[in-house]
């Protein structure tokens, strides 16, 4: 499981060091191997393979009918580049998918359980001042009853 947030750098050359913490974890579990995609929100998402393979799965099983779906398609399995870890533990985030989150130099890279998001630290920021007040307003049905 990935949880915490690490503020990190993107080399001149838009390779990443994967933190020691997760490493480890990631070799064991996937051989390094991991798949980033674009995030609707605008960030990266990153996979280990062999999580991301039942989600391309399904995804590729929605109607191409449905143009919200087809969306969804175009944009996760669309920008979907299969990475590997390096012998240093870092990976090289392709120039398409740096370019779609603007990715600089200074990122976060942020656990969500299964996977990371892989943000520009200007952009995370941003998100999490505006975040602040996602206790204003209804929660969502699925959160009725939830605790901290």
């Amino acid at each position: 499981m990935f949880q915490g947030a690490a503020q990190l750098n993107l080399d001149s050359k838009g390779r990443l060091a994967i933190p020691a913490r997760h490493r480890d974890m990631l070799l064991a579990n996937c051989a390094g191997k991991l798949v980033l995609t674009a995030d609707p929100d605008g960030c990266l998402l990153m996979y280990p393979e062999p999580e991301w393979q039942p989600i391309r799965d399904k995804l590729n099983k929605l109607s191409s009918f449905n143009a919200r779906s087809r969306a969804l398609q175009r944009r996760l399995v669309g920008y979907a580049e299969n990475v590997e870890m390096d012998g240093a533990g870092r990976v090289l985030i392709p120039p398409t998918l740096r370019s779609y989150a603007a990715l600089d130099k200074h990122v976060m890279l942020v656990g969500q359980g299964n996977k990371f998001e892989l943000w520009d630290e200007a952009k995370w920021r941003a998100q999490e001042e505006a975040g602040l007040s996602f206790m204003d307003g209804e929660l969502p049905p699925e959160l009725e009853g939830f605790s901290l």
